[in-house]
């Protein structure tokens, strides 16, 4: 294994354990997550300003008018994503919310074929159908769990999903972006959610106690600023197939911590239907194909 595969390896599994995490800080947070939000754009983009600053994006000409309006719409898109997953926690709990939310790549294939003319093939339309059945199965089983974290259910499902159509736009913005340094669009992302939230955040009575802060701190500078920089660090070095495997180190996290903190256990049809999409999702991230689905010259 070379170096670059090596550290790509540890940089993207560190940024997907992180990810992991973040549920359990904005539940105890105890904050609105509007509030969570705009703390975590801010204390990100001061993180990222120190970042973008230091590689030397700050200086004029990097970006154009339009990249610059393409950025601020996936700012857009990121911080409704932000708002509504993490709403979506205390419905349908963070394990479930984040199995719902990795529909994203069958959200963003949607958008590809509608905007970039991108073809849905036969292999690509059976992962979405198998995901899609794994939805099914997770809105029939009964929430577990105890109090009222399952109240909801299935808007906490709907706000899931919502947060995942969100991400794949902000995904497409990116993909618009192509050549742009990452860095710079994240901190153009976080700003646009500092601007967005202000108006309905209540300065007038911020969190008190220093425990707090500690969280909604980390939230931004770990969760945000390191997490960018450690998940662009390892899509810059590591081949499509490994990040993708990588990538499903995040919900297999966030159902860890939900269960060892908050002791949330999967019931059985939420289990089968979690491990039915993250099949599906692997198989579309990894470019798996079902034998009957392969042309027949590649089966001989």
């Amino acid at each position: 294994m070379s170096g670059d595969i090596k550290r790509g390896t540890a940089e993207m599994t560190a940024a997907m354990l992180i990810s992991g995490t973040i549920g359990w800080f904005v539940v105890m947070s105890g904050q609105p997550v509007s509030g969570v939000v705009f703390w975590r754009c801010l204390f990100g983009a001061l993180t990222l300003l120190a970042i973008c600053g230091a590689l030397g994006l700050l200086r004029p000409g990097i970006l154009t008018w339009r990249t610059f309006g393409i950025a601020v719409f996936g700012g857009v898109a990121i911080v409704l994503n932000w708002l509504l997953l993490f709403a979506s926690y205390s419905h349908a709990t963070i394990s479930i919310a984040t199995t719902v939310y990795n529909t994203q790549p069958f959200m963003l294939l949607m958008l590809g074929a509608l905007f970039l003319g991108e073809k849905i093939t036969a292999t690509k339309l059976f992962w979405l159908m198998l995901s899609f059945a794994g939805m099914v199965a997770i809105v029939q089983a009964k929430p577990g769990g105890s109090g009222n974290t399952v109240d909801g259910y299935g808007l906490g499902i709907l706000m899931a999903l919502g947060a995942a159509f969100f991400y794949a736009l902000a995904a497409l913005a990116a993909k618009w972006l192509k050549g742009t340094p990452p860095h710079l669009i994240a901190l153009i992302q976080v700003a646009t959610g500092m601007l967005m939230l202000a108006p309905m955040t209540d300065f007038s009575h911020p969190p008190t106690d220093l425990g707090t802060w500690a969280i909604l701190i980390t939230v931004g500078v770990v969760h945000t600023g390191l997490m960018y920089v450690l998940l662009y660090g390892a899509i810059q070095r590591l081949p499509t197939h490994l990040t993708g495997a990588l990538s499903f180190l995040y919900p297999i996290a966030a159902i860890l911590v939900d269960r060892l903190a908050f002791g949330h256990a999967l019931q059985p049809m939420q289990i089968a239907g979690a491990a039915i999409i993250l099949i599906a999702a692997a198989g579309m991230n990894l470019g798996w194909s079902p034998r009957w689905l392969r042309p027949r010259a590649l089966q001989s």
